[in-house]
């Protein structure tokens, strides 16, 4: 496309803004990126490109992929731009843009990754054009931003580019039927021994066929929506997987993936199924990219979670565990509850799931609470429950009703005075769950949560 004085002049001011912006120390993630397209609507459209896009969107999942994505082609001597530090919405991208841009306009690198929003798919993928697309999955999120997952599917199949090959996760049958008329992948994992033939979540976003509305059989399932099926009345099912795990050894930590009929073993570096989906999509993707399991394994084996979605710490001989639980987002706090619950030992733990608008203005739609598994907290091994938070009352009625026995739950507004309510007797893990908005009061519980441990320890 043929540039405009309006896009030179939205592009050099938004480049004075970087530095500007660095100069008094200041995030420069969004603006400059908004700034550019309020000047310029069409900017996105205009500014130069890489030759290669590799995009990440979904529900859950984005930020880890794109994590393992950038760390592997980086260790290969892959010279890229990327969002880590900024936004995955159109002025974030817009912000990256801008800053890897020469000052003609034109792309500084040949290769780009970007985590991409999927409400803001809308915005984005007219003018950009991603090379591959991972999909990690859709579910029901936000009602106020989100609404349903048929909504946001429908917004990605109308938006993603033709020419853009899928990357998707075959065992979502949304997912898996997005754009249907673009070159694709499936990755999968097979029927493990922990999956069933029904389905125990209170959530599922798919239970009729989308062709012609007859019941879907589940082949097995795995967590709500997430497994294998077929329509009673017609031909729809799950498609045929093109990277499919087929071991999974926890003890051993490694997995087994077949491909065109070979089989590949790769070091695991978490042992929750989510992170097991993210690995799976991450090695696709880099496949399909053109690196080899030598390029791919040693880089991953070394990965670890970041610490904002997991970290884990032995105080004293107690596991401290905080693990990312997204408020507003049921699945995410159900994939959560269900970890905590089938971890080993007596546990402890602190539910902090008020969101970024919860904690500060409060929201009327409490509506995810009772799509969330909160009856997988019931667990024996659960010895004690701590909430605290702007809604902290939803939450506990929410325990009430999931037939939570009360005396093992403290509840209360103020969120770090719960250390003086946990016990440590008998407790071998300490859980933390907190919303993504949520670091400092987690940082700050986890610091009081050692130093409790670590006096008791003294005291003995």
């Amino acid at each position: 496309m043929k540039r405009n004085i309006r896009f030179y002049f939205a592009f050099y001011l938004a480049k004075l803004s970087i530095v500007a912006l660095k100069t008094i120390r200041r995030d420069a993630s969004q603006f400059p990126g908004k700034m550019a397209i309020t000047l310029c609507p069409n900017f996105l459209d205009q500014i130069g490109k890489p030759e290669k896009i590799i995009a990440v969107t979904g529900t859950n999942g984005k930020t880890t992929c794109c994590n393992m994505i950038e760390d592997c082609l980086r260790a290969n001597g892959y010279d890229f731009m990327d969002n880590q530090l900024g936004s995955n919405t159109n002025s974030g991208i817009a912000s990256t843009f801008i800053k890897g841009a020469k000052l003609s306009g034109n792309s500084k690198k040949n290769l780009a990754v970007f985590e991409i929003d999927e409400r803001s798919s809308i915005r984005i993928f007219p003018y950009v054009k991603p090379t591959y697309l991972v999909c990690t999955n859709l579910f029901r999120d936000s009602l106020m931003r989100n609404a349903h997952t048929e909504f946001i599917s429908n917004m990605l199949t109308n938006n993603i580019p033709k020419e853009t090959k899928l990357i998707l996760n075959g065992d979502d049958l949304i997912v898996s039927n997005l754009a249907p008329s673009n070159d694709r992948v499936y990755f999968g994992i097979d029927r493990l021994p922990t999956d069933t033939d029904t389905c125990e979540n209170i959530a599922r976003d798919i239970i009729v066929c989308p062709k012609c509305d007859s019941k879907l059989v589940y082949d097995f399932v795995r967590y709500n929506h997430i497994g294998r099926a077929h329509c009673s009345k017609c031909d729809f099912k799950s498609p045929e997987i093109d990277y499919e795990l087929t071991k999974l050894d926890l003890d051993n930590k490694v997995m087994i993936i077949k491909h065109n009929g070979e089989e590949e073993q790769y070091d695991l570096i978490n042992n929750n199924i989510i992170n097991v989906y993210n690995m799976l999509a991450t090695i696709t993707v880099l496949k399909e990219f053109g690196l080899s399991k030598e390029q791919i394994n040693p880089i991953l084996k070394k990965q670890k979670i970041v610490d904002t979605r997991y970290s884990k710490e032995t105080v004293n001989g107690i596991e401290v565990v905080t693990q990312l639980s997204k408020g507003m987002n049921p699945i995410a706090c159900s994939r959560a509850f269900d970890y905590l619950r089938k971890e080993s030992g007596n546990k402890a733990a602190f539910i902090l799931l008020d969101d970024l608008h919860d904690a500060a203005n409060g929201s009327e739609n409490i509506a995810w609470h009772y799509d969330t598994d909160y009856e997988f907290l019931r667990d024996e091994s659960i010895k004690q429950i701590l909430i605290a938070g702007a809604r902290y009352l939803d939450t506990k009625i929410r325990l009430e009703m999931a037939d939570i026995p009360m005396e093992k739950v403290v509840s209360q507004r103020d969120e770090l005075s719960l250390i003086d309510s946990l016990k440590l007797d008998g407790i071998d893990k300490v859980f933390i769950l907190h919303d993504l908005y949520a670091m400092d009061l987690k940082n700050k519980l986890k610091e009081k949560v050692i130093e409790k441990i670590e006096e008791e320890g003294r005291n003995k």
